[in-house]
């Protein structure tokens, strides 16, 4: 397996993967030219030349970034997969000077793992909740805030 910078080639299966959890309601849609638009920020599990999985980091701060969009292909399951994808984003994390990242996230076992602690919502600076205005659930919000300090 190999993490790597996700290019113009991956987009239809970051779009696939991330879409595939959009459609049983445990991420938000994204479509094909946001993902064209953002792919700087996104990182993916190549496995024998296919992608796999897929993660991004966007940065929303001199000192702070989002770790969002974790899909990984149901065939691949506990194969550490969403871990190195996530550790790859960290360490693009750290050697941008971030000192802080979080997510919001419907795993939070699986993120603690990775050594991220649960906040409370709303400790979350507003431009956090920049994605929130697109989601159907943003007045019964069902995620778990987590923050991992760098």
């Amino acid at each position: 397996m190999i993490i790597r910078d996700a290019t113009i080639s991956d987009v239809a299966k970051i779009h696939e993967l991330i879409n595939s959890y959009a459609e049983v309601d445990r991420m938000l849609f994204a479509s094909m030219a946001n993902i064209y638009e953002n792919l700087q920020i996104f990182k993916v599990a190549d496995v024998d030349g296919g992608v796999v999985g897929c993660c991004a980091l966007k940065v929303l701060w001199k000192d702070l970034a989002e770790i969002k969009s974790l899909a990984v292909d149901q065939s691949q399951f506990g194969k550490g997969i969403g871990r190195a994808l996530v550790e790859g984003c960290m360490d693009k994390a750290r050697a941008l000077g971030l000192k802080k990242i979080f997510t919001l996230t419907l795993e939070p076992e699986f993120f603690e793992k990775i050594g991220f602690v649960q906040v409370e919502k709303d400790t979350l600076p507003m431009k956090v909740w920049s994605d929130c205005t697109e989601c159907p659930k943003q007045d019964h919000c069902d995620e778990t805030a987590m923050e991992c300090k760098m």
